[in-house]
């Protein structure tokens, strides 16, 4: 997913738009126009919102739908949709007061009706309506009797935790005291929708711009699957003085990561993320390098996942597989024996080692007294110490032979799939599986690396379960640990650990979701935040995931300043390009740097005005 950041306040006089006098679809031109070009190879699926949860959907609606709240350049919560809030003492009770005035408008921009405290229940009915299939309902359970209706034991939606209590007044019950709740309010599954319209759509809700309402920042002007997707700016839109790039346009190319270097430097897009493959060559060309900067870490977690449910083509072994991942002693093999570093050279070939991550929770998301939370104990040996270790991995490698003698034949068959649309995450795969099959021996595994689509990768690769090993990310989508556990609890579409042999309680309930469970049921922020750390801990040392790296790796050339975006971890805000200029030239690796160096103090001192 493409991360966009913010930009510092005080290079905002330096930014100038760059101008465009191209007419766009169903639009009258009246002078300059600031248009962003980019290209694209995954193509959209759907437009409903209320539906997706795949990260290019996200980045649409995003840009399309706002939400109750928003944030500043420094990740500070701002009003959006949500004039002003208030919570109970408890946390359990959230009440939001709604700016009047708000639009749904058409894809042509004509109004249809203004946007009201039912559209929110409206919204949160259709998702955890089990009906719809909606893919971000679980998230929506944090509501009193959210659960409960979703499977079915409360048919009546009313004694669900959402109610209009007015035209303009929504309020929310939790289930439990939920501190953080402000934060899930800028994923999907918290938008508005219109009720009316949508009862109109039916089935084909989301499925073109004509069934789609807007009340965002950008109307969808153009949507032809494989050509083109053009977004306008909603001149209907509330705050729309900051809305400073009239048109977005992508433009579809199966080869998209390959070409858009050449595209970029030939000026036909704004954006292009620079492989690595060719990143040197831009390093030692002057006009290249002076274009040239770094893409910015962000909370994306990214793991090798060993998958529990095998589904891959019966050639490859699966069942044979399965016996062997568990084996805990195989497991640990693998854990100790990928080289992370030699395979973030493929992705950051300068300062591989600062993008790593032990964890799967990142540092610096969320802390307790000030103490980092992955440096709570258990998980802080982990998260301070390299899993490389190739003796280690040796030793377990003989441990698990011996253990699996009569009952796996080795090698042992290792799918691993990459998507087809990333250059570099093809070259990344090569040189795991040539690093795992040279260290643990070709008499012990057989890494088969398979293409896989540059399209509906998710759905066709890894939600089926179709790999052995897999390369897979996470991205939180609230302030607080649990996030980052949706991934491998029961129900997630990761690597199904809860499958994992020989780790079911008494109660029927895997080891690891009875640790997760107990910390979501801890309400003290302190203790919460141990429990959860042991879950975290107990997942990593049962070698059921290995950790990799932060996101935001890599190398970029745009005209889009980094630092001007709205920023937070969670939800969407990082996906729009509210807020955001064109630059005359894009920004160099060393003025990335000094802007890094200053956004990082003036957000130091926004926090703790903040705070005040």
């Amino acid at each position: 997913m493409r991360k966009l950041w913010l930009l510092l306040l005080a290079s905002m006089a330096a930014l100038v738009l760059a101008a465009c006098s191209e007419k766009g679809d169903g639009e009258e031109s009246s002078g300059e126009v600031a248009e962003y070009r980019t290209v694209y190879s995954g193509e959209i699926k759907t437009l409903n919102y209320l539906k997706t949860a795949e990260a290019n959907e996200f980045a649409m609606s995003a840009n399309l739908i706002d939400g109750l709240i928003e944030y500043d350049q420094y990740g500070i919560v701002q009003p959006s949709l949500a004039e002003e809030w208030s919570v109970n003492e408890d946390n359990t009770v959230w009440t939001f007061k709604l700016r009047e005035g708000v639009k749904w408008v058409t894809h042509e921009g004509e109004e249809y009706a203004d946007v009201v405290a039912q559209d929110f229940v409206d919204g949160l009915n259709y998702v955890l309506d089990a009906k719809n299939e909606s893919s971000t309902a679980w998230i929506a359970t944090v509501v009193k009797n959210g659960d409960a209706f979703y499977n079915g034991e409360v048919t009546d939606f009313s004694q669900v935790g959402v109610k209009a209590i007015d035209e303009y007044t929504v309020e929310y019950t939790m289930e439990n005291p939920t501190p953080y709740f402000l934060s899930m309010l800028n994923y999907v599954c918290f938008f508005p929708v219109n009720g009316e319209f949508l009862a109109e759509q039916g089935e084909t809700f989301g499925t073109t711009k004509e069934t789609t309402l807007y009340n965002g920042a950008f109307i969808l002007d153009k949507f032809e699957s494989q050509n083109e997707r053009v977004l306008v700016k909603n001149d209907s839109y509330w705050d729309k003085d900051n809305v400073f790039i009239d048109r977005i346009r992508y433009k579809y190319n199966k080869e998209a990561l390959t070409v858009a270097p050449e595209l970029f430097l030939r000026g036909e897009i704004d954006s292009a993320e620079i492989p690595t493959s060719v990143v040197d060559e831009w390093f030692n060309d002057e006009e290249k390098k002076s274009q040239l900067r770094q893409i910015r870490n962000n909370f994306y977690t990214y793991f090798y996942a060993l998958n529990f449910n095998p589904q891959f083509d019966a050639e490859y072994e699966p069942e044979n597989w399965k016996v062997a991942v568990n084996n805990k002693n195989f497991r640990k093999s693998l854990y100790h024996a990928l080289d992370r570093v030699s395979a973030m050279l493929t992705t950051e070939p300068f300062e591989p080692e600062s993008l790593l991550n032990n964890t799967i929770t990142p540092k610096n998301f969320v802390d307790v007294d000030g103490v980092d939370y992955t440096q709570l104990a258990p998980l802080a040996d982990i998260s301070n110490t390299d899993s490389f270790n190739a003796d280690l991995a040796l030793e377990f490698k003989e441990k698990a032979m011996a253990e699996l003698d009569g009952k796996a034949t080795f090698p042992v068959k290792m799918v691993i799939p990459y998507n087809s649309g990333s250059p570099d995450w093809a070259n990344r795969t090569q040189v795991v599986e040539q690093q795992l099959e040279n260290l643990l021996g070709a008499d012990y595994v057989d890494l088969i690396v398979e293409a896989g689509p540059s399209t509906g990768f998710l759905s066709e690769i890894r939600h089926p379960g179709k790999y052995a090993l897999l390369e897979a990310n996470w991205g939180p989508d609230y302030a607080d640990p649990a996030s980052y556990t949706d991934p491998f609890t029961e129900g997630g579409t990761y690597n199904k650990p809860e499958l994992a042999e020989g780790y079911t309680d008494a109660n029927g309930k895997s080891k690891y979701q009875n640790l997760v469970d107990a910390a979501k049921a801890e309400m003290d922020p302190a203790k919460r935040y141990e429990l959860f750390a042991q879950a975290e801990a107990f997942l990593i040392e049962e070698a059921f995931v290995i950790p990799y790296a932060v996101g935001g790796t890599g190398y970029i050339a745009s005209k889009l300043n980094p630092f001007e975006a709205q920023y937070s971890p969670f939800g969407v805000t990082l996906e729009k390009f509210k807020g955001q200029r064109l630059l005359e030239e894009p920004m160099s690796n060393e003025e990335f740097k000094e802007a890094l160096t200053a956004w990082e103090q003036e957000r130091a001192e926004a926090l703790a005005n903040a705070g005040e």
